[in-house]
């Protein structure tokens, strides 16, 4: 997505708006698409926006999980929509910022047809393993790796995705194979983790903290700048030597283009607001979820900075979605 794009529908919430439309919205339920099967980090999420948003502005919010094409399937439904605030997409930050870099050809443009809402969090990921996997530490990961060249497949939420990437990322300064397996939804990852079918795979906590809790799974690092405090004894990919790879996936409130600046600027404010909520942060904090709080300038450059960020990455990888 451009910078002009996303600075010019972000600043949509500065307008001064209809104080009618404002004042009129909603006065029916709104639909909240999830372009990701249900149980992973997007769904579990974006149930927790529409709860509060249904609360608050005393409608219901209904979520259908539309998934699909990394999140292309539910992207393109909404962009296609009417753009009158009751069609939604809670979406991490690959529908918009990563899909552009791997498909020739999306059914939706994200710079022309969707306009991003309000940023909501930013979430870190975390390699874990099958217990099954002879490895405590990354060290010991990199080790058994190097033991069985090729032999290694490792698992993500879907081709291109952050967790993808991350995984690219990590093999290159490992110096280490692996063989990406795409799945269509961080909790699909996860589950064929649990049974064994990968031994590893890029996730994120909200996925498999009660599997890691449970010993079902054991993390060796994650991607956040600092520990995350429900997991005080998990490193940071930082610490063990890899600065590369603190990395986050951001996850945003959209809808169509053209969505009345009154409804943007209600939806703008009612989600900053939720996020200052303390039992809201009290939910997220625990494991690493940090809750937005960018202006319209601070996310166009930090887009920016993460498109040029990943754009080599996507490069190297070869990663295609068609």
């Amino acid at each position: 997505m451009k910078v002009r794009a996303v600075l010019l529908a972000l600043a949509a919430v500065l307008t001064a708006a209809s104080p009618v439309l404002a004042l009129d919205y909603p006065t029916r339920p709104i639909k909240l698409v999830v372009p990701y099967p249900a149980g992973g980090p997007t769904d579990v999420l974006g149930r927790l926006v529409g709860e509060y948003l249904g609360r608050d502005l005393k409608q219901t919010v209904f979520i259908e999980n539309k998934g699909g094409a990394q999140g292309a399937i539910g992207a393109e439904a909404v962009a296609h929509a009417e753009p009158d605030g009751y069609t939604l997409l809670f979406t991490p930050s690959s529908v918009l910022e990563l899909n552009p870099m791997l498909y020739k050809k999306l059914a939706y443009d994200p710079d022309r047809e969707l306009q991003v809402l309000a940023i909501v969090t930013d979430l870190p990921s975390i390699m874990v393993v099958h217990p099954s996997v002879p490895a405590k530490t990354i060290a010991e990961f990199v080790a058994y790796a190097r033991q069985n060249p090729g032999k290694l497949n490792f698992g993500s939420a879907g081709t291109g995705g952050v967790g993808h990437l991350s995984g690219e990322i990590f093999k290159l300064m490992a110096g280490i194979e692996m063989t990406h397996v795409p799945y269509k939804g961080a909790s699909l990852a996860v589950a064929d983790l649990i049974a064994g079918h990968v031994p590893v795979t890029s996730t994120t906590l909200t996925t498999a903290a009660t599997q890691i809790k449970a010993g079902r799974a054991r993390s060796l690092a994650v991607s956040s700048a600092k520990r995350v405090p429900d997991f005080p004894d998990l490193p940071t990919f930082g610490e063990l030597g890899y600065p590369e790879l603190t990395a986050s996936i951001w996850f945003s409130l959209s809808g169509p283009a053209g969505t009345p600046a009154g409804v943007v600027s209600r939806l703008n404010a009612e989600v900053r607001r939720i996020l200052r909520l303390p039992d809201v942060r009290e939910r997220l904090r625990p494991e690493g979820i940090e809750p937005g709080d960018l202006d319209p300038q601070q996310f166009a450059a930090y887009m920016a900075a993460e498109v040029k960020r990943w754009a080599p990455v996507v490069r190297a990888s070869g990663a295609k979605a068609d």
